[in-house]
């Protein structure tokens, strides 16, 4: 969600068919099951430096497909930006898919700005000898050959996995085609101990079926690959994090200014079967 943020296959434990969720519902042998959330997103803090006195938003994720046929996601984040003297309208659009099996990595970005194309960037990643090859059709055609890396879906599962072992941190590299397609970033991740939705927790009640179902809290840094020392990360994402994938309460920092989304609405969507 962006950044997915986000591999073995992890077996879910979560008792789908007990929370009154169709078998059409169930998860595959990762555990994630396909869904589509809506988030409202509000400025929580800005500097004098990013020079935005107000926003306003909403993203989308979509997130469907299958362990065997691969996952795709459909993510849409439109902010209404203020800085006191105009406004302008953000809009970026991506679309991914991945295959876990034969870790093959598709991606899609356009951005705008008032309707009119700022960006577009497309690609493909795969492994290679050394690490992953990367090829871009958009802005140009160029090959690029990066280390060894981990996709979205992948680094999610690798979350969730970690979650469950109690390992509440690490650090990878990952690539999810974000930017110009042609580098990685290193995700370090800290994961706190799983918990139950308190009464006051924001918005837990969109959660339809999971509203009581345990989370971890998660915090996902990302920093460019070359960052050394006490680098300052690219961008900082924390959230509440279901063992099925889904996410809510998110909070997103880009340092001059942090954002908020809260899931306004959670619909679980029909799991392909594998054959």
């Amino acid at each position: 969600m962006f950044r997915s943020s986000l591999a073995a296959a992890v077996v879910s434990g979560l008792g789908i068919l007990s929370l009154g969720i169709p078998v059409a519902h169930a998860a595959g042998p990762s555990g994630l099951i396909a869904h589509r959330a809506v988030y409202d997103l509000e400025l929580k803090d800005a500097s004098d430096r990013s020079g935005i006195s107000g926003m306003v938003g909403r993203m989308v994720y979509e997130f469907e497909g299958s362990d065997c046929a691969g996952f795709t996601t459909n993510f849409r984040f439109v902010t209404k930006i203020d800085t006191g003297d105009s406004t302008r309208v953000s809009d970026q659009q991506t679309t991914t898919f991945e295959d876990l099996g034969k870790r093959l990595f598709r991606f899609e970005t356009k951005s705008y700005t008032d309707n009119q194309l700022d960006k577009d960037v497309r690609g493909a990643a795969s492994d290679d000898q050394k690490g992953i090859k990367v090829d871009l059709t958009e802005p140009h055609n160029k090959q690029v050959e990066l280390i060894q890396s981990r996709f979205p879906t992948e680094h999610m599962l690798d979350i969730i996995h970690n979650a469950k072992l109690g390992k509440n941190f690490f650090e990878a590299q990952v690539f999810d085609g974000s930017d110009d397609g042609d580098k990685p970033l290193i995700a370090t991740t800290v994961v706190g101990k799983e918990q139950s939705p308190a009464t006051d927790d924001p918005d837990a009640d969109k959660a339809g079926a999971f509203a009581k179902t345990p989370f971890w809290p998660v915090t996902v840094a990302y920093f460019n690959e070359k960052s050394t020392g006490d680098a300052t990360p690219v961008y900082r994402m924390s959230f509440k994090l279901y063992e099925n994938g889904i996410t809510r309460d998110l909070t997103m920092d880009y340092g001059d200014f942090v954002l908020t989304g809260k899931l306004t609405k959670l619909e679980v969507l029909d799991t392909k079967a594998c054959q």
